[in-house]
């Protein structure tokens, strides 16, 4: 008979060719319908839209944001998982909405980030966030939008919106530092994201578009050199928690 190691690991196997299958096709469809009504617009609204002012505005975006392409993926994956990365791109709100709800599911039932609990854990949470977020949209806005508005003073709705954000990214922040147990790799980020918001960019102001990309991948060279060489190597539950080797297909 299959022991039940073997069992799960068949099981989660099975699991991710699912989603990175999956995974792929829902990302390529949400791609081209995204795509769709600009290409319209382009090419058959008689517009007379030129390709290369397109790719000119393209450039000038990328420009800007082409390097949170790189470092949103490089942050997030350790906490979300192969599969979670897939729903959090489709869905977005990541920083603000399904990381969040990722940590905090991790922390409830005790899993650590970057293993294979904590993916499926990130799974559960996503799918959780985004049903709630979707019957909130319904009732409140879809339901009830117009009368709220006119019953909420416009200041209030005006000071959520300053400080809704500082908040809750405020409350990230204090989850990853308690989660992942890492004071080290805590004070790192702590003070280079200060030297980088109160040093770096007053002295180059160009340098604020890319202050998050400097801020990350500073963060995380110095983590690495500045590890404990002592614990390096030690894990916990490697066999039932850990993620399995190799690629996922």
């Amino acid at each position: 008979m299959m022991s039940k190691a073997t069992e799960m690991h068949e099981a989660l196997g099975a699991f991710d060719k699912t989603t990175s299958r999956w995974g792929r096709i829902t990302m390529i469809i949400g791609l081209i319908l995204s795509l769709a009504a600009p290409a319209y617009l382009v090419f058959f609204s008689g517009l007379d839209i030129e390709v290369a002012s397109v790719l000119a505005a393209f450039a000038a975006l990328a420009a800007v944001f082409g390097v949170i392409w790189i470092v949103e993926p490089l942050t997030y994956f350790p906490i979300l998982g192969a599969s979670s990365m897939y729903q959090a791109f489709m869905i977005g709100n990541i920083s603000n909405k399904l990381l969040p709800a990722a940590m905090i599911a991790q922390a409830t039932i005790g899993v650590k980030p970057g293993t294979r609990k904590g993916e499926l854990a990130a799974v559960a949470a996503i799918c959780g966030a985004a049903a709630v977020h979707l019957t909130s949209l319904f009732v409140f806005v879809g339901l009830l939008g117009t009368w709220l508005v006119s019953v909420i003073p416009t200041d209030i709705v005006q000071t959520v919106q300053f400080y809704i954000l500082p908040t809750v990214l405020g409350a990230v922040i204090v989850q990853a530092i308690v989660s992942q147990k890492a004071p080290r790799s805590a004070i790192i980020a702590l003070t280079v994201s200060l030297i980088v918001i109160f040093v770096l960019v007053p002295l180059i102001p160009g340098m604020n578009l890319f202050a998050t990309a400097v801020a990350v991948i500073a963060t995380a060279v110095l983590a690495w050199v500045l590890r404990d060489r002592k614990t390096l190597g030690a894990t916990e539950n490697v066999e039932s928690d850990a993620l399995p080797e190799g690629p996922v297909y």
